[in-house]
């Protein structure tokens, strides 16, 4: 399988996404790297691998005036990010298509957005040559990865937990969300693309889930790994559901008071410039 295609949701896996993971992780992270960005009122500003629409909306919110664009290959994501009611700033255009053939000419951007989604690109170089093409000169890139998955717990219990209760490699898609997680090869990669003055900063968010029970719920039921559950029957996957939370709950014990769950989540941020 592409690794652009394992992070795909369909209909209802993409409103839960949206509904309790965006608030409780990527939603921090689009605050993070909007911040460093700093887009600004009147700018034309592309979000790549834009999912739900996240980090898409915190920009518009910032701008005032502008253009703000969403790109994802993935239409039930982008369902959703459409059906948002946007609240201030500019509209939001939504765009299926590729990261590796942007629909979009040459010099259409002054700052083009990529979270947490380079990683999934089959091709990264060619996605980075993309990003440059579409911004104007001097135009910026702000884009983050995950760093190695020890440096998220939660992650690396519940890896370890589907190889163990759901089969040897059940965790591939789970661990390919940190398949990028050397600062020197993501550095090698956008200064390989043309871009300059490249800087990474790895920082960290503290992430809460009600519980360890409820944080497997969502994974399951809101991520890929919900393919991994899909076709088994109602008792099966209520057990496999239970010993997976069972592992996590004694993996995790250090990072669980009085029931909640709260993990550290490391990722490295990268800002250049063309």
């Amino acid at each position: 399988m592409a690794q652009q295609e394992q992070w795909q949701l369909e209909g209802s896996a993409a409103e839960l996404y949206e509904r309790y993971l965006v608030p409780a992780i990527t939603a921090l992270w689009a605050a993070d790297l909007v911040d460093r960005a700093a887009p600004q009122s009147g700018e034309r500003v592309l979000d790549v691998a834009c999912g739900t629409g996240v980090v898409a909306r915190s920009a518009a919110e910032r701008m005032g005036d502008g253009q703000v664009v969403g790109l994802d290959i993935n239409t039930g994501m982008l369902a959703v990010a459409r059906s948002i009611p946007r609240s201030a700033g500019p509209n939001i255009d939504w765009y299926e298509g590729s990261a590796l053939e942007m629909p979009f000419p040459d010099a259409t951007f002054d700052l083009v957005l990529c979270q947490l989604g380079l990683q999934f690109f089959p091709d990264r170089s060619s996605a980075l040559r993309e990003m440059f093409r579409v911004l104007v000169p001097n135009g910026r890139l702000a884009l983050s990865v995950f760093s190695a998955i020890e440096h998220t717990p939660a992650a690396k219990a519940l890896a370890d937990a589907l190889d163990r209760h759901v089969g040897p490699g059940a965790s591939a898609t789970k661990r390919s969300e940190h398949s990028l997680a050397d600062a020197d090869e993501l550095y090698r990669l956008v200064a390989g693309a043309g871009f300059r003055h490249v800087t990474i900063h790895t920082t960290t968010q503290n992430i809460r889930f009600p519980s360890p029970k409820e944080y497997v719920r969502l994974q399951l039921a809101a991520t890929p790994q919900a393919g991994l559950v899909s076709g088994m029957d109602a008792g099966h996957r209520d057990a496999m559901t239970t010993a997976i939370t069972s592992d996590l709950r004694s993996s995790l014990a250090a990072y669980s008071t009085g029931g909640e769950l709260m993990f550290p989540q490391e990722a490295h941020v990268l800002l250049a410039r063309k």
